[in-house]
């Protein structure tokens, strides 16, 4: 829970500033930068750890999945800076959530996962919600 807090305190953190940062460039080239930075802290985080060398020794098909999973981060930075260049961070923020939402529908069908009643009413809310703020 610890992890997944700050995870959503950065995340918000990453729409506001984000926001300020791509006000007057082009949104693909902000992506360009921010990305960078990513590679940037990742690597001399992994590097101070001792722990990038082990990218080597990897699976191929971990590779494959990971590549797949990059592309696909990619794409969806490249969607979200250009809807905060053009929307406001306060209604782009919350339909970026309903990511939510397709997870736990992605989950189910495909890795299997099984949500309770209340869980699938959370998810429902969370749908309700984002369309709420979004339209507001």
């Amino acid at each position: 829970m610890f992890w997944a807090l700050l995870a959503a305190v950065f995340a918000a953190l990453t729409a506001i500033l984000a926001k300020v940062g791509v006000s007057a460039v082009d949104p693909d080239l902000a992506t360009l930068v921010r990305t960078l930075v990513i590679l940037a802290l990742l690597a001399g985080f992994l590097a101070a750890t001792g722990r990038l060398r082990a990218v080597g020794s990897l699976p191929g098909r971990t590779y494959l999945w990971l590549a797949l999973s990059g592309v696909a981060t990619g794409a969806s930075w490249v969607c979200y800076f250009r809807a905060l260049k053009l929307g406001q961070a306060s209604q782009v923020a919350p339909i970026d959530k309903l990511s939510v939402v397709l997870v736990a529908i992605l989950a189910a069908l495909f890795l299997g996962e099984k949500l309770s009643a209340a869980g699938w009413t959370g998810v429902a809310m969370i749908a309700g919600g984002a369309i709420l703020l979004a339209r507001g």
